[in-house]
């Protein structure tokens, strides 16, 4: 068992509409982080993570993620289940959402493009 305390999370950012959160408990198998989005990420084209599934839950707030072929509107309670290799953009005015990750996230794994 190992706990992470709020205070103890690895503060990030992505850009600065991407605000984050990191629980890494060594595991590489899941993981979890809160991201706050407060416009649209990323700023042009799209992300996506090359190796893990997405498990994503809309904490507060609400957003609309755009794939390739569709978009998705999540509003608080709300969750969607991302595939590796899924192209995609928030935009929100305010959205924080849980992210769970399988297998657990890194930079390398994450990329961004245009499109």
């Amino acid at each position: 068992m190992k706990a992470i305390k709020e205070c103890n999370a690895e503060v990030g950012k992505n850009s600065d509409v991407c605000k984050t959160l990191e629980y890494s408990y060594g595991d590489r198998d899941l993981d979890l982080g809160i991201a706050t989005i407060t416009g649209r990420f990323p700023s042009t084209g799209y992300c996506y993570n090359e190796i893990s599934k997405e498990l994503i839950y809309i904490l507060e707030g609400s957003t609309t993620i755009s794939f390739e072929d569709k978009k998705v509107e999540l509003n608080k309670g709300d969750s969607i289940l991302i595939m590796p290799n899924d192209k995609y953009y928030w935009e929100t005015d305010y959205c924080k959402a849980a992210m769970f990750c399988n297998p657990a996230w890194n930079l390398e794994q994450h990329k961004m493009i245009n499109m």
